[in-house]
């Protein structure tokens, strides 16, 4: 039998293995079920005697990512979805760091029980290592009459209070906490850094990765007039809480049948936990005593969508994305050696991940706040740079089937050593807040480049950043 730990709502044993205890699947918070439906999360009753977590808890509901992919929650697995797992080297210790992952997808996809987010490697770097599960989708961010918007964030922010309450039981530290994420995990960590009902909860964060995209109120609520109408019901949280989940997954994507997008939900400007694009509240200076760590892969498209016909047109693709058709120009110009299929994903990159993260690095510095930047260049065998081939470097797991659509199988020769120098740049910056290269700033963007052999270097996107710097200062 493993270790018992207690914790606020009562005891809970865990299972060691190779000098590492985890805990799986202990609620940080009730499940939000019959009146609890699209309400912000509640405390969590407690319990007698020792609860084994030997087991992750439920998924949230959702569908799966792709066709043939395999799907991370089914109807019988019900709503009882608000769960942390925790990972610890010594939970006898007093005082390690703490790391709080939050994962992505899309907002409408993720769970923490994926297998290329298991932490023990991670733990095994000496640091306690903290995944849970929040709301996706409709149910974490539809927007509806009679119910808070952003339950999914709620979520988040009531896993951090959860860890501030009860990580010290574990062995970390609750006064010395990073969060970090890739994606919408990213775009979480950056909203978070920024949200009044999050100060203090974390002392630093790593942002992998972070999106463009807020909605307003309105655009919300026309994607959700959209659902409901498909859903035949009422656009209410009374007529949305009477459904079944699979009920509202069977349509919570009929909005992009009517606009082109990978999802119909994100975080909605609410004026108190979003109040804008991520960037835009950092440059307000808010969230500028965490240390922020933020980077993006070189080629941020690829793995996210089609690659281009034969004969794209640039100019189309300029559009859509909200340049001027005269920005294929200077995108020529910055790129000359790249035909159209490479601009085409040079463009893509920028405007879905490379600008937003840029930006966001660049509010942080530009605040006051202590900011680093990567650029996360390796190429796999698969989708070279693509967006995502960072997390099992990260996570150190190159064996799961998420990793091997970037590393193919066996991994590539090089994986284990730059995988672990990324590890100690992680660890060591919730350590001490050093990463192991120079802050980025204003006048001196010094940017990180993971390759096979790192190196330091400046801004490597200077010519999309010129491209992009309207957009980036007016939103």
């Amino acid at each position: 039998m493993g270790p018992v730990v207690v914790t606020f709502a009562g005891k809970v044993r865990g299972v060691s293995r190779d000098g590492i205890t985890r805990f799986l699947g202990i609620p940080f918070a009730a499940a939000p079920e019959g009146p609890l439906r699209f309400r912000p999360p509640v405390s969590v009753p407690g319990w007698d005697g020792v609860r084994d977590t030997v087991a992750f808890g439920a998924a949230p509901p959702q569908l799966a990512p792709a066709p043939g992919a395999p799907a991370a929650w089914r109807p019988g697995d019900g709503l009882d979805c608000l769960t942390v797992n925790v990972w610890t080297p010594e939970p006898g210790r007093a005082g390690l760091p703490v790391m709080v992952w939050i994962y992505g997808g899309q907002w409408k996809h993720g769970s923490a029980s994926m297998p290329h987010y298991d932490a023990a490697t991670l733990a095994g770097s000496g640091v306690v290592v903290v995944t849970f599960n929040y709301r996706v989708g409709f149910e974490g961010f539809g927007h509806l009459l009679g119910a808070e918007d952003n339950r999914g964030l709620r979520d988040q922010i009531a896993a951090l209070e959860w860890v501030r309450e009860n990580i010290a039981a574990f062995g970390g530290d609750p006064a010395n906490v990073t969060l970090f994420g890739q994606s919408a995990g990213a775009a979480s960590v950056a909203l978070l850094m920024a949200a009044p009902a999050a100060r203090g909860l974390f002392r630093r964060a790593i942002a992998q990765s972070v999106p463009s995209g807020v909605l307003s109120a309105d655009e919300a609520g026309a994607a959700t007039a959209t659902i409901a109408a498909a859903a035949g019901v009422p656009a209410t949280r009374e007529a949305f809480a009477a459904l079944p989940p699979e009920a509202i997954l069977a349509v919570q994507d009929a909005p992009l049948r009517e606009r082109d997008g990978f999802t119909a939900f994100a975080p909605v400007i609410d004026g108190d936990l979003v109040t804008g694009s991520p960037w835009v509240a950092l440059r307000s200076g808010a969230g500028r005593d965490v240390d922020l760590l933020c980077g993006f892969t070189h080629e941020e498209y690829r793995g996210q969508g089609p690659m281009p016909p034969p004969g794209v047109d640039l100019a189309v693709v300029a559009t859509a994305v909200g340049l001027e058709e005269e920005a294929v120009a200077a995108y020529r110009r910055a790129y000359p050696a790249a035909d159209d299929a490479e601009l085409f994903t040079v463009m893509l990159s920028d405007a879905l991940i490379r600008m937003p993260t840029t930006w966001v690095a660049e509010a942080h510095a530009g605040s006051g706040g202590r900011a680093w930047l990567y650029d996360f260049a390796w190429r796999g065998p698969t989708l070279g740079a693509g967006h995502g081939v960072d997390v099992p470097f990260v996570f150190g797991t190159p064996e799961t089937r998420p990793a091997a659509r970037f590393l193919g199988s066996p991994p590539p020769a090089d994986f284990a050593g730059l995988s672990e120098r990324v590890r100690t740049a992680w660890t060591s910056f919730a350590a001490t807040g050093d990463p192991g290269w120079p802050c980025f700033t204003p006048d001196r963007p010094t940017t990180r480049i993971w390759d096979t052999t790192p190196a330091d270097a400046p801004y490597p996107l200077e010519g999309s950043r010129r491209i992009w710097q309207r957009r980036g200062t007016s939103r």
